[in-house]
């Protein structure tokens, strides 16, 4: 059984369609629709991810930042990197 640190992050799943990420006991879908930096991504730099604080997210091998609430809410920040 994998414990997770406190306030860590897991990359579940990578599909086609984007990836599931697990944090304090949900999981969350990024579709690369809403989030295109990881759909070009080798595995090894989605699964590279850290959690600084509570509600922030960061891929470093990325440069990719995420705070939790535009995970939830992705309609409210339609900004987005063309990478």
């Amino acid at each position: 059984m994998i414990t997770l640190e406190k306030n860590s992050a897991e990359v579940t799943n990578i599909s086609s369609h984007g990836i599931w990420l697990f944090y304090d006991k949900k999981e969350y879908f990024l579709s690369y629709k809403e989030f295109p930096w990881f759909k070009s991504a080798t595995i090894a730099e989605v699964l590279n991810v850290e959690t600084p604080s509570k509600t922030h997210f960061y891929w470093p091998d990325l440069d990719v930042d995420l705070s939790l609430d535009s995970i939830e809410n992705p309609e409210k920040y339609p900004l987005r990197s063309n990478r």
